[in-house]
């Protein structure tokens, strides 16, 4: 890579066009070289007669992406990165002090690094196409700004905008970006050079000069929250806020907040921007930034893979899909499909249904038109790509059909069979099955190798995970195909071999089934669940997501995966009676939790000991206790999954889709990479004395035992491991 041809000076008469485009990469991102590029073309600018001068980007929809994260992972000391910061920060601030107006011209991704930089620019345009997002996404990495963020985003948009940004790691789109001052104009993609240009030549004509734009408040609000003693009140709601996020777990966003709150209102800029560096450095180092720059690679892997060995193997383009059944499922399927440009048609034996599915669809839509996330002709466009109805008709001209209907392998197959006689002979019919066998159900279809699983997670429209299960006779172009199609929705797709519960639900059921007998041991609901969110770090607990998924479900697939794996698998007493009861969770407002009317959740109802005859909980448990019979029964059955059964073949996939489709805490890295943390010697010693007093649902399986004989470790593993050789190239990083 020729850097000095990735950052050049074109001359546009008085104004200095810097234009940014790294030779042999698809983003600009900001590492050494780089930075040491961009010291040089300002030094020349600024020895040279141009008046003014306009960083613009060559890449398609990327300004700047961020620092390079590969960099920042391959530093290990607070010192290293405080020498690559310090650095970094002469460099930038040579821009904001130059004696010459610079203007930021961005279109796409301005994120982390970029838009810091575009901070010390003294003004900003941007496009208004939806590529364009300007943020800090650190603290999603366990970082915080440490290229001024902290410092200039407050003094630009103000305390609360700066909050709202830097805390959560978020973007904004440019009618945001203008409403909160961070950029000055918006402009169409097409008039953005034009107008920086004209731009530029006006500052210079009128000798406006230089400006460091300091944020005023507008309100009597506004200044009343910045004021001193509103700026207290300020932290101390936004600490409480975040405690309540995190629950402590997350380091970044409680530094970030805690430099905001020093820095806010101070004139040294240099003081301000060590305290930045200080805590930067001091999150860095941590376990929680490591695990997240672990879970940021592994997501970006999956952008440049294809699901499938074979790279000749090419995706089909999906314009046209089906759906069956029109029900939660169904009609969350046809709303993400829709929502990214694909006709969809519904298919359900009512047209009650069919309603529900439509009127499931629009109320998402309707809460972003609400949010101003779209607007009223986006919000009809997408409407419009939904069709319904109870026969095949348009079913002529899909590519795929995806099938939601009711969890019976007979019912399954007389559809499949059915629906493949309606559709074109190379369309892809992929069922959205949790628990049955992609293998029996392929045998309804005449051409089993245009036929997979596609298991979504449900709410569809907020689980990133999509399991691409693969049966014995499924094609490569199919895997391929609906991989893309997958990534397509905005999901996260990983392959699975078809097998018991696959690989998700396979992991989870022992989790939640100890739950159950947790419960026999006179634990209660909420003190189970506690553990496991605040203690632990997982979104929800055992008990609260059995309501989420449904009690009649859970209990369904309790039994199917029991009668898959025979002895290997207890079930607690309890799984029968529930499956009795009328509880179903969220969806009926009455699980081991009660519900409103808007499926918010109401506390533990307390009748459900008596009804399970259970006697009054008592808690005798101990944390660790309760927390390691559930996870370790995890780790163990996924040791099963991945070593012996091959169900995936690497331990990041069996992370990625428990991050993704569990809420497995992403700052411990990963189911294995958690149990590698822990060492597999540990925990098949812990499981062993579980057994001993609980039964053979804890001894340790086979391929755990044999690790724990020499403390091997899981992602020691892929060394030996065959899909090593197809490995995915490390892929370009940045913040």
């Amino acid at each position: 890579m020729s850097v000095e041809e990735s950052i050049r000076i074109v001359p546009k008469g008085k104004v200095a066009f810097i234009e940014l485009d790294l030779i042999g990469e698809k983003v600009n991102k900001l590492s050494t070289p780089v930075m040491e590029r961009l010291k040089e073309v300002i030094q020349e600018v600024e020895q040279s007669e141009f008046q003014a001068a306009v960083f613009i980007s060559r890449k398609k929809n990327i300004f700047i992406a961020g620092a390079d994260i590969e960099e920042i992972k391959s530093m290990k000391e607070k010192k290293d990165f405080a020498q690559a910061i310090s650095k970094a920060h002469k460099i930038l601030n040579a821009i904001e002090d130059s004696k010459i107006p610079f203007i930021a011209a961005i279109h796409g991704a301005c994120l982390g690094g970029g838009c810091e930089l575009a901070l010390t620019c003294d003004y900003r345009l941007c496009s208004d196409d939806k590529s364009t997002k300007i943020g800090l996404p650190e603290v999603r990495l366990g970082l915080i700004p440490g290229f001024g963020g902290c410092v200039r985003l407050p003094r630009t948009v103000g305390l609360m905008a700066s909050l709202d940004i830097i805390l959560a790691g978020k973007s904004v789109n440019p009618r945001k970006a203008k409403k909160i001052g961070l950029v000055d104009e918006v402009v169409p993609q097409t008039l953005l050079e034009k107008r920086a240009l004209e731009f530029a030549e006006e500052l210079i004509q009128k000798n406006s000069g230089k400006r460091q734009k300091q944020w005023k408040p507008r309100s009597l609000m506004e200044r009343a929250l910045t004021s001193f003693p509103g700026r207290l009140v300020v932290f101390q709601q936004a600490h409480k806020k975040l405690l309540k996020q995190t629950k402590g777990f997350y380091p970044a966003p409680e530094k970030a907040l805690e430099v905001i709150r020093k820095t806010y209102g101070m004139s040294n800029r240099e003081k301000a921007l060590l305290i930045e560096m200080e805590a930067f450095c001091e999150v860095a180092v941590t376990d929680v930034s490591k695990h997240l720059i672990d879970v940021f690679f592994m997501m970006e892997a999956v952008k440049k893979q294809t699901g499938v060995e074979d790279k000749s193997v090419k995706p089909r383009p999906v314009t046209h899909m089906a759906v069956l059944g029109a029900g939660t499922m169904g009609g969350g399927i046809a709303q993400v499909a829709a929502d990214c440009g694909i006709e969809v048609r519904m298919k359900d034996i009512s047209n009650e249904a069919i309603a529900l599915g439509l009127q499931a669809a629009r109320k998402i839509w309707e809460k972003q038109l609400k949010r101003k996330k779209i607007n009223k002709y986006e919000f009809q466009q997408k409407m419009n790509r939904i069709s319904g109805g109870l026969d095949y008709s348009g079913f002529g001209n899909v590519q795929v059909v995806v099938e939601a209907i009711v969890e019976d392998m007979d019912i399954k197959k007389k559809v499949i069979a059915e629906t493949a006689k309606h559709c074109p002979e190379d369309c892809i019919i992929a069922t959205n099955t949790s628990s049955l066998s992609v293998t029996e159900m392929a045998k309804a279809h005449p051409r089993p190798e245009n036929f997979l699983g596609m298991h979504f997670f449900n709410p569809v429209h907020r689980m990133p995970l999509v399991e691409v299960i693969r049966g014995e006779k499924t094609g490569d172009e199919a895997v391929a195909t609906i991989f893309e199609l997958a990534k397509k929705m905005g999901k996260t797709p990983v392959v699975v071999k078809d097998g018991p519960g696959f690989l998700v639900n396979r992991l989870l059921l022992p989790y939640m089934g100890e739950a159950l007998f947790l419960l026999e041991d006179g634990m209660s609901v909420e003190k189970v669940d506690y553990y496991y969110t605040h203690k632990f770090g997982m979104p929800m607990g055992p008990f609260r997501l059995m309501d989420e998924v449904g009690l009649d479900v859970g209990m369904k697939v309790l039994k199917i995966f029991k009668a898959s794996l025979g002895d290997r698998i207890e079930v607690s007493s309890l799984a029968p009676k529930i499956a009795e009861l009328d509880r179903l969770g969220k969806k009926n407002k009455k699980g081991f939790y009660l519900y409103n009317d808007k499926g918010r959740e109401e506390g533990v109802d307390p009748s459900i000991y008596k009804e399970l005859g259970l006697e009054r909980p008592t808690d005798p448990l101990s944390e660790k206790e309760c927390l390691e019979r559930g996870i370790f029964q995890m780790i163990n059955e996924a040791s099963l999954a991945l070593i012996e059964d091959r169900i995936v073949k690497t331990p990041e996939e069996v992370d990625l889709a428990m991050i993704m489709g569990t809420g497995f805490p992403p700052f411990r890295g990963g189911l294995l990479k958690y149990a590698d943390s822990l060492g597999s010697s540990y925990i098949a010693q812990e499981l062993d004395v579980y057994a001993s007093r609980l039964g053979p649902r804890f001894k340790p399986l086979p391929p755990l035992a044999q690790m724990a004989k020499t403390d091997r470790k899981f992602y020691e593993m892929r060394s030996s491991s065959k899909s090593e050789k197809n490995s995915t190239p490390q892929p370009s990083a940045r913040v």
